[in-house]
């Protein structure tokens, strides 16, 4: 029989130690080696008749237990919160994630989907709502792999969803400012298109609560132009939309005693504003925002917002793809269950100090005009 040529005989005929060849041969340059020495090396190799072994593949190794979050923007608070939620149950369980930052492009986000068929997690959590563009094929994906989706409750979807109204964030806003005697507010927003519903619904719920008390015509909304979706999300992207809208409000000199941000992030913009034009918050203008972001409870902010328990929805969806998953592996009585979940968390208004009792519009503007 033929001798089996090892690495020791290929370093003696190119004259380098077997370390060496063992390096060349696997392609591990942890060492810089000189063209010379490669060639040398690699001719030896082919002139002997080296038969490199055949790698042994471990038996038993597991496949990565892997869960793929889409997500629209990372640089709102809000989406990381969720992605903390769904973080802290995923790793209880032994699950990694990959996370899609979508950034509300029509292209990214199809791209992605269509990655999941070659990629096959064992789940897919959408912390948006997908795009009606491509809910046929979110649909066609559910049929195989479980998806979850964090969504407006008004939208009529078959997957499983841990869902928000919206519409009732707008209206628990809006009671709180009536209740504080503001009778002409202004609601700053991103833009409102007919892609973001989340956002529409919001300012319709709190529309409608002035329309209840007649005070419809009283209420200004200012929406940023609908091109800041369009670009890439910077960290300070919705702040700005804060910051520059309220900027124009206060030109306007329209008497107004609060200002509503559609976020905490927008609020922040909203706050910072007023500090520039020396109104104090909130015994010349009151402030709200929504979301109970972690710098809202800071003591120098003290914003007044809304907590809809964005933390528990990112683990409930997981909880979600959990219970699906388990029930693809242990089905009941040979039979799979057909399942849909629906989650929904009773959101509720935190008071702190941006947030007072109105004062006559009058005589604050006779008292800027002084």
């Amino acid at each position: 029989m033929k001798k089996k040529v090892t690495s020791t005989d290929i370093a003696k005929a190119a004259g380098v130690s077997q370390s060496t060849v063992s390096m060349v041969l696997n392609k591990k340059y942890n060492v810089s080696f000189s063209r010379e020495t490669i060639d040398k090396v690699e001719h030896a190799a082919k002139e002997l008749g080296y038969v490199p072994p055949k790698r042994k593949t471990k038996k038993g190794v597991k496949k990565e237990k892997l869960l793929v979050v889409f997500c629209s923007n990372l640089t709102n608070p809000y989406y990381v919160m969720l992605l903390q939620g769904i973080e802290l149950r995923a790793k209880e369980q032994g699950f990694g994630l990959f996370v899609c930052n979508t950034q509300r492009d029509l292209r990214m986000e199809e791209r992605y989907l269509k990655m999941m068929w070659e990629l096959r997690p064992l789940g897919i959590i959408y912390t948006c709502n997908p795009s009606h563009c491509f809910m046929e094929l979110v649909t066609e994906l559910a049929q195989k792999i479980p998806v979850a989706i964090v969504n407006n409750q008004n939208e009529k979807m078959d997957v499983d969803a841990v869902e928000l109204d919206n519409s009732k964030l707008g209206r628990i806003m809006a009671k709180h400012l009536l209740d504080l005697g503001h009778r002409r507010v202004a609601y700053i927003a991103p833009p409102l298109t007919a892609r973001q519903k989340q956002r529409s619904k919001r300012v319709e719920g709190f529309l409608k609560e002035y329309e209840k008390a007649g005070l419809k015509a009283n209420v200004i909304i200012k929406a940023a132009k609908e091109e800041i979706d369009l670009n890439v999300a910077h960290i300070d992207s919705e702040y700005k939309i804060g910051f520059d809208l309220t900027q124009e409000l206060l030109k306007e000199r329209s008497g107004i005693t609060a200002i509503v941000g559609l976020n905490d992030m927008i609020a922040f913009g909203i706050l910072d504003a007023l500090h520039e034009a020396k109104l104090r918050v909130p015994s010349d203008m009151s402030v709200m925002g929504c979301d109970n972001t972690l710098f809202a409870r800071m003591h120098k902010v003290d914003l007044t917002t809304i907590e809809h328990f964005v933390i528990f929805k990112g683990r409930d969806a997981c909880d979600i793809i959990m219970k699906k998953i388990a029930s693809h592996t242990s089905p009941y009585s040979d039979i799979e269950p057909i399942s849909t979940y629906h989650v929904e968390y009773e959101p509720q208004l935190i008071v702190r100090g941006t947030t007072g009792y109105a004062k006559e519009s009058g005589k604050r503007e006779k008292k800027r005009k002084n």
